[in-house]
């Protein structure tokens, strides 16, 4: 270990331990300011190439109508093709919050809609007055259906 430190210290050169508990213990020898400059430059880039996940949110009642629920879900498919996560709220104004189950049905009825695209993250959960619920979109869902098609098509060619 002095010799290593010695031949480092000649050479200006650092001594690293990378395996403190292998016998012998292992050593490096190497810049070490070049060695945490380029991690940092590692780490940085890893941190400009990671995904940032959105999350949106829609609201509904639990009294939605239909034309209104079909709007909002249209929405909600279009926040997951472009990969966000979709908050779905349900708000209850007044006397709706003796009957939560009006806004569960909604809620189970938008995931029942949807399985074949999301997949519910959180359960529909009670806050208060609203009811939160949130999906995630499934990989590779939506780029199935444009594959699907155009295989269809390339086997009847064949």
């Amino acid at each position: 270990m002095r010799d290593a430190l010695r031949i480092a210290r000649d050479q200006g050169l650092d001594l690293v331990e990378i395996a403190p508990n292998a016998e012998p213990p292992v050593c490096k020898m190497l810049d070490y300011r070049k060695f945490k400059y380029e991690q940092d430059r590692k780490a940085k880039a890893a941190r400009k190439n990671q995904a940032r996940v959105e999350v949106k949110e829609m609201k509904f009642r639990p009294k939605i109508d239909v034309g209104d629920y079909e709007t909002k879900k249209g929405h909600v498919i279009r926040f997951l093709k472009k990969g966000a996560r979709v908050k779905i709220t349900i708000m209850f104004r007044g006397r709706e919050m003796a009957h939560p189950e009006q806004g569960r049905m909604v809620l189970d009825r938008l995931a029942e809609d949807l399985k074949d695209v999301a997949t519910v993250e959180q359960k529909p959960l009670m806050e208060g007055r609203n009811m939160h619920m949130t999906i995630v979109p499934i990989k590779g869902a939506f780029e199935k259906k444009a594959d699907g098609d155009g295989d269809v098509t390339t086997e009847k060619e064949n």
